[in-house]
């Protein structure tokens, strides 16, 4: 799912955000700008963002989520510590309550799980030490595929419609 497809019905990815207090707006800009273009992907992909409730008032992250009409749903450790994500760290936990903020908030963005939708990270952790000493991380997830409620439980859009 890359380029042109994830265009195809509208905005499809969620962005999981993590930065050091203080971190500038042009750092954490920055940080999505890569790992949008490590998933072959644009800002206007984006339909979701998120991250833990200890940014909620992150001036840097708060800006860029206006500049770009974001809005973002904050969640707390515990919520996030429950996520099963691929990269935990003891770092992150020491200083969050959380060992993922950037990928377990981009798969409750989506909505989904590693469990039940295994390539549902299309950027697992990417990380950036901006010019001004403060770190970013960004995750991608993909929302899951829209269920049409005329076929069965789990089965996408057909790509056609039918014929008659």
């Amino acid at each position: 799912m890359r380029g042109d497809a994830l265009r195809e019905g509208g905005p499809r990815l969620t962005l999981g955000l993590g930065c050091d207090r203080g971190t500038p707006e042009a750092t954490i800009a920055r940080a999505v700008d890569e790992a949008l273009a490590q998933a072959g992907a644009r800002l206007e992909d984006v339909a979701a963002v998120a991250s833990i409730a200890l940014k909620a008032d992150e001036p840097g992250l708060l800006a860029l989520a206006r500049r770009h009409r974001w809005r973002i749903a904050f969640h707390p450790p515990e919520v996030l510590a429950d996520v099963a994500v691929p990269n935990p760290s003891e770092t992150v936990r020491r200083y969050t309550g959380t060992p993922s903020v950037s990928e377990a908030a981009a798969l409750l963005a989506a909505g989904t799980d590693l469990a039940t939708d295994p390539g549902a990270l299309l950027v697992e952790k990417h990380k950036l030490r901006g010019a001004d000493g403060r770190n970013a991380t960004v995750s991608i997830a993909r929302l899951p595929p829209p269920i049409h409620p005329h076929l069965p439980l789990g089965q996408a859009f057909p790509s056609e419609p039918p014929s008659c």
